[in-house]
């Protein structure tokens, strides 16, 4: 058996892992700052699997039919795992933000291992800025709620 490294393709995959991984942690720090279930650890992790996923199927498979189930598998596993952060409360749901966040980070890994570098900052963006814009909004209504539950 003759093993042969390429280096260069090594670097690049680290280059589009370390790209994934960065764009998640503005999200993963919004998640950890306001102290989720998943945070620092979870959403980068989330990212660089799903690119490491995609880039082996495009690797390794040979048809766009076979990389769309390596994407619809990585979509499915993410759901799974997002669906472990929603807590039902009483007469609330809680961690749905956190779920479609998992969801989204491992869009933007995808995303990044396509080279579609644009969608995966998109992604990235507007996911912190909805979890940080929208929170007034969410902690205004909360407050006019006339449950005693907190979220």
């Amino acid at each position: 058996m003759n093993i042969t490294i390429d280096f260069r393709e090594i670097f690049q995959n680290i280059i589009y892992m370390a790209v994934a991984y960065v764009l998640a942690m503005p999200i993963a720090w919004d998640r950890e700052h306001r102290v989720r279930s998943a945070g620092l650890r979870t959403f980068p992790l989330v990212a660089v699997a799903s690119c490491g996923f995609m880039l082996i199927g495009i690797s390794v498979l040979d048809s766009t039919d076979a990389e769309s189930r390596v994407l619809y598998g990585i979509m499915t596993g993410i759901g799974f795992i997002g669906g472990g952060a929603i807590i039902k409360d009483k007469s609330r749901v809680l961690g749905t933000a956190t779920a479609a966040s998992i969801w989204n980070t491992g869009a933007i890994g995808t995303a990044v291992a396509w080279s579609r570098f644009e969608i995966a900052l998109v992604l990235s963006l507007i996911n912190f800025l909805t979890l940080w814009i929208m929170l007034p909004f969410k902690q205004q209504h909360d407050d006019s709620d006339d449950s005693d539950d907190t979220d």
